[in-house]
């Protein structure tokens, strides 16, 4: 049987993630009316496997004004947790003590300071400290002896990202939000008033469409005269049997959750669509971590999963309003915990008519339309 919806919201959202969900909760608390499509559990969830970090230092080497953006989200973090606190209950359990990004050798050093020290002379306002082993272990003392220095950032954090999922989904749907679960965009069609969503099992109407489902947004977005050059990126993540707290700070590959388990990260793989786990990249994981913290050596490991990152040509993000069928949007990036706060409280206005963001013309697809051969950022 097919489904029509009965009352048309201002905005169709579609991609019920941490992308589309941050949107429609910013949405919702301007006041628009709003309907969020959302796949079921065979889609390619980024959500689900992401690493859950708040993270700046390094970020935007070769594209500075993504440093300033994904800085103005992390501003924006604690204004975006305590609202989520206050309306659902749900403690996403926000944390910003700064971040470390472990070194093991002279080059790895050199090739730190030389990216954050770029970064600091193109933007200025941008601390960050070359730290050596000494000075590591004096603010984690279970540092292992292979680490030789780090950089440290003030403006790094963490959260957990399954309790953001939640709190964001309970908020917005408080706000009147009216999530549709089970159901994938396939088609849109832009016509004089707005825009019909064709769905496996309904058609949705908007006067506005936002397209923030993930590696879905590649076949959407030319629907809607807007391009979404998009390909998966494949992560792996172990996450250990809860411990007693040993590490007050995220780092690029480990941290403990607030719950005290620990998860090791940090793989990219171009594998296409393969979301399976794979031992030898498990065991690199693994390997690193215990090269980091000595003392996790005997954990016991709990879980394991791989998911696959939204990653443009370059690895940055991509947001595109239509020329051809104003009312169209495209958001689309691989830091969907990092930007959150960004997406509720400022890409979610812009969408609403308010100005564009300075840092968002630097992101619109149009950057690939004479680019040769590019190299995903991290």
């Amino acid at each position: 049987m097919t489904l029509t919806s009965t009352a048309s919201p201002d905005v169709l959202v579609l991609g019920g993630g941490l992308v589309g969900s941050a949107v429609a909760y910013g949405l919702a608390r301007e006041g628009a009316r709003v309907t969020v499509l959302d796949e079921d559990d065979g889609g390619l969830r980024a959500s689900r496997g992401n690493f859950g970090l708040v993270w700046i230092q390094g970020k935007g080497y070769g594209l500075s004004p993504y440093a300033r953006w994904s800085r103005s989200s992390a501003t924006r973090w604690p204004g975006l947790a305590q609202a989520l606190l206050d309306e659902t209950g749900v403690d996403v359990a926000l944390r910003q003590p700064g971040g470390f990004h472990f070194c093991f050798n002279d080059n790895e050093l050199a090739e730190r300071d030389k990216r954050l020290s770029t970064l600091q002379a193109e933007l200025g306002d941008y601390p960050y400290q070359m730290l050596d082993a000494a000075e590591v272990r004096a603010r984690i003392p279970h540092i292992g002896p292979a680490v030789i220095g780090a950089s440290y950032s003030p403006m790094d954090g963490h959260v957990n990202p399954l309790k953001l999922l939640r709190g964001l989904h309970t908020a917005m749907q408080a706000r009147g939000v009216r999530l549709v679960s089970g159901e994938r965009a396939e088609r849109i069609e832009p016509q004089a008033q707005g825009f019909v969503v064709h769905g496996r099992r309904g058609t949705y109407r908007a006067a506005r469409v936002v397209l923030a489902a993930g590696l879905g947004n590649r076949a959407l977005a030319p629907f809607v005269g807007l391009d979404a050059p998009v390909a998966p990126n494949r992560g792996q993540v172990l996450v250990s049997e809860r411990v007693a707290r040993f590490l007050d700070y995220p780092t690029l590959n480990v941290r403990q959750t607030d719950e005290g388990s620990v998860q090791f990260g940090d793989s990219m793989e171009e594998v296409g669509f393969n979301d399976f786990t794979t031992t030898h990249v498990l065991t690199d994981i693994a390997r690193r971590g215990v090269r980091a913290f000595p003392m996790l050596q005997h954990v016991r490991l709990v879980r394991m999963w791989a998911a696959l990152r939204v990653y443009s040509p370059d690895g940055f993000p991509i947001y595109d309003h239509s020329a051809a069928h104003p009312g169209a949007f495209v958001v689309t990036c691989h830091s969907g915990v990092t930007l959150a706060a960004a997406h509720a409280l400022r890409v979610a206005p812009w969408i609403m008519g308010a100005p564009m963001p300075d840092e968002l013309p630097h992101f619109s697809a149009r950057r690939f339309e004479h680019a040769g051969e590019l190299t995903p950022a991290h």
